[in-house]
């Protein structure tokens, strides 16, 4: 039983973030690292992410005075859906998944 609700609250940590994307992932994240590794993980891996494409989004919004942005803004607005639902996904799963594109800020 372990086992599964620490990979249901990994899971939580990516689906919360679509409607909640700070808030919801950090409670979950701090009331549960110390109890499970996969939780701990996971948590860390979505903050890094949301630092990441936080820094994507400005950079792609600097970029739209010269155009280009409007597409890259996009682009990584997809991005990011596409892989918060691999990231729960593979939580899910239980894998340590690493996201791509993803700058590991917190280790």
């Amino acid at each position: 039983m372990r086992e599964s609700d620490d990979r249901l609250f990994s899971m939580l940590i990516y689906l919360l973030s679509l409607f909640f994307p700070i808030i919801a992932p950090l409670i979950i994240w701090l009331m549960k690292r110390d109890d499970s590794e996969l939780v701990d993980f996971h948590g860390k891996e979505y903050f890094n992410f949301l630092i990441s494409f936080t820094i994507y989004s400005i950079a792609s919004t600097i970029l739209m005075f010269v155009l280009i942005g409007f597409v890259l803004i996009f682009v990584v607005g997809i991005a990011a859906l596409i892989l918060t639902i691999i990231g729960a996904v593979k939580a899910y799963q239980g894998e340590r998944y690493k996201l791509p594109l993803v700058i590991h800020f917190i280790k």
